[in-house]
């Protein structure tokens, strides 16, 4: 049994012409976002749990509000795409817990493709967390969605 949670990051600042787009920063709104999913997500989640960021500023803010140790890597930043996330993951074949903080469009792409959807992809609210297992059932690997949770209904 494997878990993927997937956490996008909270609300950040508008991108203005010119400027770094990874190097956009939380909005006040967003810090209480990610403080209060943060705090969700600490009495849900699991020991040994493995967590991994994007590179980009509100991704890193988004995931120091867990206070946990994470890695950033590459491969989440914007314009990712499914299959690095994936093999990042280490999904299905590791056990235990992933959490990826990361952005739109790829996370709702994971999403309905693990969940086999119409769609190519999901809307995911920011400060969102879209929480998976994948788990054997009579012989049969199945991705089933445990639970999504948004900051503003914490």
């Amino acid at each position: 049994m494997m878990d993927l949670i997937l956490w996008r990051h909270a609300e950040a600042e508008e991108a203005a012409d010119g400027s770094d787009d990874l190097a956009r920063a939380l909005t006040s709104r967003g810090e209480k976002q990610a403080a209060r999913m943060a705090a969700w997500l600490d009495r849900q989640l699991p020991e040994g749990l493995r967590v991994l960021a994007s590179p980009a500023r509100r991704t890193e803010q988004t995931a120091n509000a867990l206070g946990r140790k994470f890695k950033m890597r590459a491969e989440l930043l914007p314009g990712g795409n499914v299959e690095d996330l994936l093999e990042l993951a280490q999904w299905p074949r590791s056990k235990g817990a992933v959490l990826i903080v990361g952005h739109q469009p790829v996370l709702g792409q994971t999403i309905a493709q693990l969940l086999e959807l119409q769609a190519t992809e999901c809307a995911v609210r920011k400060g969102a967390v879209w929480w998976l297992r994948q788990r054997q059932r009579l012989d049969q690997s199945q991705t089933v969605l445990l639970t999504v949770q948004s900051p503003e209904f914490l």
